[in-house]
């Protein structure tokens, strides 16, 4: 029983809590808080920044809400960043609904509505370019909402995070919101550092409990197996299901035998219809589009998409988000769906979202809806089904979630770009692979996606529980799924670097060594200098190692670390002798691949790329580079050819003739092509003599090896008895001396690591003209630097100092700013991409010469290269700002219409930047007159209504 004073405490506790702003706040939701909420809210209100870290759904917005609630009550300013335009909309929409359209603005790349209200929704890049620009809509500003901060860590735009939260003024009270990381009181603690007084409140729980199952065949089984019959949501989800395991093994065993049985007769293999015997397309060949590799049909004997669709509303599980790792693979999905007949809304229901959807597209021309595949859209979401995914329309992609979100459609088929934060939430989240191309090589996910994938499953307030179904392929291991699903969380690793155009603004503002000291206060620095404690501690218990070793090769005879040098570096001798032959014949291969002619025949020797290869643009010399012809190949890959293809010379075999006009891109021209080159080489040629192009006389070397031997010989430890006892010491003393150096070399590299790069770029801007003789000072072409803000800024920036698109037209000025932005799918690469007239072209040659310098000066002072600029939607976007039609200018390209828009407005993103850089009144009125070009028809209309 309470004692009279703890009653008192508690009854003043509750009156100060009702009169308190969270008691107003909470009074305007429609269900009770959790007490991470409560806990970060009251923070917030006191007037500490917080970190709130929690699990996908968890609720931890419910905080950044209250922080915009708490401005407009007190009089004082709030911005919402997040890190994508899709999320900015979604997040302005639910805002205006709250707190109506005159009190919340929106500012992202190419919308821009009521920017001076009090509460503004933004993408990050915005709010930082605002603050260097000194923009005076940061006047009042009270509070920032970091939405999804562990966004930190991408390695293409994560540092715009880290540069906002040290720049930003100490009286802005800072929310940041991070899905579960692991590192959580790391990231805690340099927010403490950098903001002071922050508060960081983590929560594990997820609030509708998830399930974990995986499908074999047609049959679901759970994942785990867990006595109390709960769904497992942590580390120790451990038992995987037998009954699961043992699915499994029947069916694999049954793909072994279909195996066998493919190599058998004709008759044989049609009259069992190859099931299990690989990935079937939905015609029932192999090689079609789908769940494993790419195929719609029964990978390993599984269900179709269709089927497994049809399974889950059979279930109650609907609505589903598919995750496919591949835009062809969505479209497909809807497309086989529609074959298949599938229905999952009424027909009413359908009739109501067609009439939403053609209201939304109105603003669309007729003719721009075939392009854009509306067509397959509008009859999917009739249906209940749709694709979501970055080659669409955006104004498409805002329709799926807008439905999606409000259940009017039961099933989507995404890629994980919708995981990156948009709040469409589903009752079950299906993966179809685990394995993903991660922009270099198809990889496996990690335990951090799979939890984010899966993060989407079970509605908060809706549903009780929520699944997440896994479909078995063959290879695939349960175990490992058992793995990913038990690990909840994952480390944030900072990819802050310093920019060129990071660098010019600190100067300007701060002054060199503020600016040095500021960027010291990253993340990165904070990261690495913890790092750096545990290196010293380890190079100071390997040198105690080192002490222990040296007493066990000591030799009474006499130095045995002499002794051991001599032997070490005969070794090192005779392992360089084997690189430098190796390095003559890659020199070999180099001057080998730089002779090839177009038409030319080779054959690639090993590798996943072996087979034949005809040339179709030959090496292009730049300084510094490896020659790199590009080649179609037999099976109609077009490649860029590097010596880990061909490391040893190689000479034509045959030639093939090449039409003059060859369209790389065009998946007819590369097929009609391949079969050209299978006619010319039926059969492998009689196979060459190999020459030894190394040269390797040995003189020098062998004279110096010699001499060696004779010292070693002669060195008084040779006579020992227990020479090869104190060998093998002096064997661990020098592996243990080769990683004490690597980590001395580590200490040092990592401490002021991030100040010493911005010293490097400060010397190359002090050549290059944009800082003063000792970089104290901004120049006036540091000036136009310091507005733009494109990855490729220095770049961008050379251009406007040297005049190279002073002569362009508008269309020719938006097609060259292009290449500046445009960053092809790996299926997409032209070598020799088409230009509109002799001024663009011209253009594309100086830039790319610009690029040479500026990348071999780059190489010298060691610092991160300049991407080259891709001329690959040059000749596009010079049709399209030329007032051609979206089908004609996609024509003979591989680009989705939602791409295209995409890059049109980071086009005119880039040319109002360029208009504020110039230094010329006619570049300023052609950048204007650019922008009018390409914000034209479909780029115009999907816009933020």
């Amino acid at each position: 029983m309470s004692t009279p004073a703890e009653r008192f405490a508690a009854s003043a506790s509750r009156a100060a809590y009702e009169k308190s702003r969270l008691a107003a706040f909470v009074a305007t939701v429609d269900f009770p808080l959790d007490d991470f909420q409560v806990q970060a809210c009251e923070a917030v209100e006191a007037g500490r920044g917080v970190l709130v870290a929690a699990p996908t759904g968890a609720g931890k917005t419910i905080v950044g809400e209250f922080a915009v609630f708490l401005a407009l009550a007190t009089g004082r300013k709030a911005f919402y960043t997040t890190p994508i335009k899709a999320l900015s909309n979604q997040k302005y929409n639910d805002l205006v609904r709250r707190h109506g359209a005159a009190n919340v603005g929106l500012l992202t790349g190419d919308s821009s509505i009521n920017g001076e209200a009090p509460v503004v929704v933004m993408t990050t890049e915005v709010l930082r370019n605002m603050m260097y620009a000194g923009s005076s809509t940061l006047h009042g500003l009270g509070f920032v909402v970091m939405d999804e901060v562990h966004y930190l860590a991408d390695r293409f735009r994560g540092a715009v995070w880290e540069e906002v939260i040290i720049h930003l003024p100490q009286d802005v009270q800072v929310v940041s919101l991070s899905a579960t990381v692991s590192n959580a009181e790391e990231f805690g603690a340099w927010l403490s550092e950098v903001r002071s007084g922050v508060d960081i409140i983590v929560s594990e729980h997820r609030p509708v409990p998830l399930w974990q199952h995986m499908m074999v065949a047609q049959s679901m089984y759970d994942l785990f197996v867990d006595e109390a019959s709960a769904p497992v949501t942590g580390a120790d989800a451990t038992r995987v299901n037998p009954e699961l395991l043992q699915a499994i093994r029947q069916l694999e065993q049954r793909g072994r035998w279909d195996e066998g049985a493919r190599h058998g007769s004709h008759s044989d293999r049609h009259s069992r219809g190859g099931r299990g015997a690989g990935p079937r397309g939905p015609g029932g060949g192999h090689g079609g589009r789908g769940m494993a590799r790419g195929s719609g049909g029964r990978p390993g004997g599984g269900a179709t998409r269709s089927e497994v669709i049809q399974r889950l509303e059979r279930e109650g599980l609907l609505p589903a988000i598919t995750f496919i790792f591949s835009r062809v693979g969505c479209e497909a999905a809807v497309g086989q769906l529609l074959r298949d007949g599938i229905r999952l809304i009424s027909e009413a229901d359908g009739d109501r979202i067609r009439r939403t959807v053609e209201e939304r597209v109105s603003a669309l021309a007729d003719e721009d809806l075939g392009v854009l595949g509306y067509w397959d859209f509008v009859d999917g979401l009739t249906r209940g089904f749709a694709a979501h995914h970055a080659g669409m329309l955006p104004t498409f992609r805002e329709i799926v979630e807008e439905l999606f979100t409000a259940g009017r459609i039961r099933a989507v088929f995404a890629t994980e770009t919708l995981a990156l934060g948009i709040n469409m939430p589903a009752r079950t989240v299906v993966i179809e692979k685990l394995v993903k191309f991660n922009g270099e090589t198809h990889a496996d996910i990690t335990p951090a996606e799979y939890t984010q994938l899966t993060g989407r499953a079970g509605r908060r307030g809706i549903d009780v529980e929520g699944h997440a179904l896994v479909q078995w392929n063959r290879g695939m291991d349960p175990m490992a799924v058992a793995g990913l699903a038990s690990t909840r969380t994952y480390p944030l690793r900072s990819s802050f670097r310093p920019t060129y155009n990071m660098a010019v603004n600190l100067v300007a503002q701060v002054g060199r060594e503020t600016a040095r000291e500021i960027l010291e206060t990253s993340f990165a620095q904070f990261q690495a200098d913890r790092a750096v404690v545990g290196m010293a501690r380890a190079v100071r218990k390997n040198e105690e190692g080192l002490e222990g070793y040296a007493e066990g090769m000591a030799c009474h005879l006499g130095d045995f670390s002499e002794y051991a040098a001599l032997r070490h570096e005969i070794a090192r001798l005779e392992k360089e002798g084997a690189k430098a032959r190796s390095a003559s014949n890659r020199a070999q291969a180099a001057v080998s691949l730089e002779a090839l002619k177009i038409g030319d025949v080779i054959k690639i020797p090993s590798g996943r790329r072996a087979g034949y290869a005809v040339v179709v643009h030959p090496s292009k010399s730049y300084r510094g580079e490896v020659p790199a012809p590009t080649v179609v190949t037999e099976d109609k890959q077009l490649l860029k050819l590097s010596l880990t293809d061909v490391p040893t010379p190689v000479e034509p075999v045959a030639h093939v003739k090449v039409p003059p006009h060859f369209n790389s891109k065009s998946p007819k021209a590369r097929r009609d092509l391949a079969t050209s080159l299978r006619i010319a080489v039926p059969h492998d040629p009689a196979p060459r003599r190999s020459r030894d192009h190394a040269g390797y006389a040995g003189s020098a070397e062998d004279e110096r090896i010699s001499e060696l031997r004779r010292q070693l010989k002669a060195h008084p430890c040779h006579q020992c008895p227990d020479r090869e006892d104190h060998a093998r010491w002096a064997e661990r003393w020098w592996r243990l001396k080769r990683e004490t150096v690597g980590l001395q070399r580590k200490v040092e590299g990592r401490t002021n690591s991030v100040a010493r790069t911005f010293d490097r770029i400060c010397t190359l801007l002090g050549e290059m003209g944009y800082l003063s003789d000792g970089g104290d000072l901004v120049t006036p072409q540091g000036e136009n630097l310091r507005r733009l803000y494109t990855e490729k800024d220095l770049l961008a920036a050379e251009c406007l100092r040297l005049g190279v698109w002073k002569r362009l037209d508008p269309a020719g000025l938006a097609s060259i700013v292009s290449a500046l932005i445009h960053e092809p799918r790996r299926d997409e690469t032209d070598p020799s991409p088409r230009m509109p007239n002799e001024d663009v072209a011209e253009a594309v040659r100086e830039m790319n010469r610009l690029w040479s310098v500026l990348e071999d000066r780059e190489r010298e002072l060691g610092l991160p290269l300049t991407g080259d600029p891709d001329a690959g939607m040059v000749w596009m976007m010079h049709r399209w700002a030329s007032g051609r039609q979206l089908e004609e200018v996609l024509r003979g390209s591989d680009m989705a219409a939602g791409d295209f828009v995409r890059r049109c407005k980071q086009v005119v993103d880039l040319l109002g930047q360029i208009g504020d850089a110039a230094p010329e009144p006619t570049l300023r009125a052609t950048s204007r007159k650019a922008i009018d070009a390409v914000m034209r028809g479909v780029v115009a209309a999907d816009r933020l209504d």
